[in-house]
């Protein structure tokens, strides 16, 4: 059996020199830090209102109101920052 060859399979990291390719990834970032904010938005914003009925409208309504206040909220909590100047320092 041969061993896989894991470097096939990866690719180089774009240089992030100029500021056409940083602004790309600070809006990659700020995107993936608006997902993790929504899955703990999801996840912390569960309000079980016993005289309200539980259906599929309120359920629609709520994730989509989840997911605008973490593309507001995303860039505030330093998690797209640090990754940012993570990928910018690992790239040099």
């Amino acid at each position: 059996m041969t061993p896989l060859k894991m470097d096939a399979y990866q690719t180089e990291i774009p240089v992030v020199n100029n500021v056409d390719n940083r602004e790309k990834l600070k809006e990659q970032t700020d995107a993936f830090e608006a997902i993790i904010l929504k899955m703990i938005l999801d996840q912390s914003i569960q309000a079980k209102d016993p005289l309200l009925p539980k259906d599929p409208g309120r359920e629609i309504y709520r994730s989509m109101m989840n997911e605008e206040r973490s593309r507001q909220l995303s860039g505030a909590f330093g998690y797209s920052e640090l990754l940012f100047n993570y990928l910018v320092e690992k790239n040099s």
